[in-house]
């Protein structure tokens, strides 16, 4: 991590990451790339939809690989890249055959190292395989819930999910989250922790830095008019009125609160519910 010098109150405090030691300094590859317009959280109708959305630095949108449907060709890394769309590097794979990737690269991965997506690819870094063939502990990332949809959980900067049991044809997954889920052993997962771990020590220092993030401010419910938010009202500052902390739209919110609904789909796959709160 890179500390600023506090020249200005919104240097005082801040910090970033130190790309140049990370990055390769590669241009991005053309050909996987494109463009994408910002809808500034708005839908059709011009109305808001998603707050706290809108205006950042313009970004094109790179063509990352979550299906692997390459199997069984080894390929080379040939450059680590920052992606605007997301917190974690990617990495430009080239497979053997010419076909050029790019993936979320892990943490122990270097411009020159290979890896194989395969059902009877070696535990290393990197490598892709079905989640039966992975033994218990290993911690994985860019895990499927069904086979061939693509990787879904625990691709963010910094993250893992760990193997835990083998259980009549299920795995059961720990989640960063602290769940337990079973997800089906012929769903397949990538070896390793996901790049860019210190990405969650960065401080942001200043308003401005936000903006340009594409993230517009939030102002507090207890801020607001009654009519605006249940937080709303009182006489000068005063308590949220109720025992439990609520959304605008009267829903629970904030830690140690439960927010599941009690019929969801998925219910059946959870072996442990993930710890709220502080003792987390």
């Amino acid at each position: 991590m890179k500390q600023l010098k506090p020249t200005s109150p919104g240097t005082r405090g801040m910090s970033r990451i130190e790309y140049r030691k990370i990055l390769s300094g590669a241009k991005p590859q053309k050909s996987l790339m494109k463009g994408k317009s910002s809808t500034g959280g708005r839908n059709a109708f011009g109305r808001i939809t998603m707050r706290h959305h809108g205006g950042g630095h313009k970004r094109r949108l790179r063509d990352v690989d979550f299906k692997f449907d390459k199997k069984d060709i080894p390929a080379r890394i040939a450059s680590i890249e920052y992606d605007p769309f997301r917190s974690a590097f990617i990495a430009l794979a080239i497979y053997q055959d010419g076909t050029k990737r790019y993936i979320v690269v892990p943490r122990s991965l270097a411009v020159g190292d290979t890896f194989v997506v395969s059902e009877n690819a070696p535990i290393k870094a990197g490598n892709r395989l079905p989640l039966s063939n992975i033994p218990v502990g290993t911690f994985v990332y860019s895990v499927e819930l069904k086979p061939g949809n693509g990787g879904k959980i625990a691709r963010s900067a910094g993250i893992y999910a760990e193997v835990v049991a083998q259980d009549a044809g299920y795995t059961h997954i720990k989640m960063p989250s602290s769940e337990v889920r079973r997800i089906i052993s012929t769903a397949w997962a990538s070896v390793g922790e996901v790049s860019n771990e210190e990405h969650r020590l960065v401080v942001i220092g200043k308003a401005g830095r936000s903006r340009w993030m594409g993230r517009r401010p939030t102002v507090r419910g207890s801020a607001m008019n009654p009519v605006d938010h249940p937080h709303g009202g009182g006489e000068g500052r005063s308590g949220r009125g109720h025992r439990r902390q609520r959304t605008m739209w009267g829903k629970p919110a904030g830690k140690r609160q439960k927010t599941r609904r009690p019929k969801k789909y998925s219910n059946v796959f959870i072996v442990s519910r993930r710890k709220v709160g502080k003792r987390k």
